[in-house]
């Protein structure tokens, strides 16, 4: 392990982040909330270690691919340590460790939140929560390396341990430019959605808030009314539609760039992205028809908790908890499910869900006729046998985690329902779950360690699973 190539690059990490607070500072100063102070004693002591040990020097600057597991896995916890300390001196919650549960599900993109009335925080707290989500959106270290010159094969070990998807690859052959193209994309989209909020009367500040947790696909509110307080069935459709196109994979909107939008449309996992979002809108608005009047809201709610639990944002409009079971268990199943690789969503994931079910396919074909040769192909692209056994690998652990974290949780007492779907909301990065952490609840029903095992379900999820499995081996740490 190269230890002093990782003291130097998270010595950077934490110098970015502490930067990446100024906008939250220069909005507390503005609306005079008196958070400026909890800022300015993050900032300035951040600044001082991360400095210290960007300084760190470095006798070799190779770096292997367990290195980048391990900055991945150790950045994440440290900047959602720094993170929560704003939250914390600000006042606004119980404790530290609700604080850092509210951090991590903002880096995260989670959205699940311990306050029941949000506006009652400062508005340069409620941005930076609602920033958090931008930056953990298309990731902090794919962030990181836009703006910090690395070797490229140092580069590609830290975006293999923190995109999320199967496989990362590159759009180009240097991964600082695939990263700007990235964020170019990303920061278009989002300027595109916060103009189309304001175009709706949305009030500025609100504006800025919801884009970035849209963008995120994140969803905290700044009140506790949630999107539904607005009162627009404009905002609802325009956030539907911009939550559905932050879960496409954005290797996607650079092929469109590129002209080849007839790649886009062959795509298997857009297609498939789509199409469930439509039967399960079709279906939800069929099973709960007679319990709204009239068939545009019907439909517009259905699509818009459809949008927002599959690519994970969780945003809500109505509570849920109310709808028939059929409905709610279809949630479920869009919560397990999730967004495409490649995008800001999380969840398992549709393109291993294709994989998974072709491979099914394909064993039944093998056990037909064991002497074929049977491949499973993706796009009309035959898939490697690692690509194979990691998915297979990873759908193995993500149920064994889920079982583990729920029956672990269950020790604070509450109802299955609450527990099971806390920790698919949580290792999923959702945010609403069912019962006493459904849409109109909050998680600061949980103890603070309790909420402590639900960050780390946060973070082990937007990670998926591995790198902090990796952090703590003990052949991670061997030279």
């Amino acid at each position: 392990m190269n230890k002093r190539k990782i003291i130097s690059i998270i010595g950077k990490i934490i110098l970015i982040e502490a930067v990446l607070m100024i906008p939250s500072l220069l909005v507390s100063a503005y609306y005079r909330d008196g958070d400026t102070a909890a800022f300015a004693c993050t900032m300035i002591p951040a600044l001082i270690i991360g400095l210290l040990f960007s300084m760190v020097k470095q006798s070799d600057k190779r770096m292997s691919s367990r290195d980048g597991y391990f900055i991945v896995a150790a950045a994440w916890i440290i900047i959602s340590l720094i993170g929560a300390l704003p939250l914390y001196l600000s006042g606004g919650f119980p404790s530290y460790w609700s604080a850092l549960f509210e951090i991590v599900s903002g880096f995260s993109t989670t959205g699940a939140s311990v306050l029941a009335r949000p506006e009652e925080l400062g508005h340069g707290v409620l941005f930076w929560r609602s920033f958090t989500h931008w930056i953990g959106g298309m990731g902090v270290l794919v962030f990181v390396l836009m703006v910090m010159p690395m070797e490229n094969d140092n580069s590609m070990h830290l975006v293999r341990a923190e995109v999320p998807g199967p496989t990362a690859g590159k759009l180009v052959p240097r991964m600082r430019t695939t990263s700007m193209i990235l964020y170019g994309i990303y920061t278009a989209m989002t300027v595109v959605l916060l103009v189309l909020l304001l175009i709706g009367r949305m009030p500025l500040f609100d504006s800025f808030c919801i884009a970035f947790g849209t963008a995120g696909t994140g969803g905290f509110a700044v009140n506790s009314a949630g999107i539904a307080g607005y009162g627009s069935a404009y905002i609802e459709i325009v956030l539907g539609i911009f939550m559905l196109l932050f879960g496409i994979n954005f290797n996607m909107y650079h092929l469109i760039l590129l002209g080849k939008i007839k790649d886009v449309l062959k795509s298997e996992e857009v297609k498939v992205y789509l199409g469930i979002v439509f039967l399960a809108t079709a279906a939800i608005s069929i099973n709960t028809f007679s319990n709204v009047i009239g068939v545009g809201t019907t439909i517009r709610n259905a699509f818009f908790q459809v949008s927002s639990i599959i690519t994970t944002s969780g945003f809500a409009t109505v509570d849920f908890n109310f709808w028939p079971e059929f409905s709610k268990h279809t949630l479920v199943l869009l919560m397990i499910i999730g967004a495409c690789a490649g995008s800001t969503g999380g969840g398992f994931k549709i393109s291993r869900l294709i994989i998974l079910v072709k491979a099914f396919l394909a064993e039944i074909r093998h056990i037909i006729t064991p002497k074929a040769v049977i491949t499973v192909r993706i796009d009309g692209k035959s898939l490697d046998k690692d690509t194979l056994n990691s998915t297979k690998i990873y759908a193995g652990a993500y149920m064994i985690l889920i079982c583990v974290f729920t029956w672990i949780l269950s020790l604070d007492g509450k109802d299955m329902t609450t527990n099971l779907t806390a920790v698919l909301s949580c290792f999923n990065n959702i945010g609403p779950g069912l019962s006493q952490v459904g849409p109109m609840n909050n998680f600061s029903v949980f103890s603070d360690w309790a909420q402590v095992l639900l960050s780390v379900a946060m973070l082990t999820g937007r990670l998926e699973i591995f790198p902090m499995f990796l952090l703590f081996a003990k052949s991670t740490h061997d030279r």
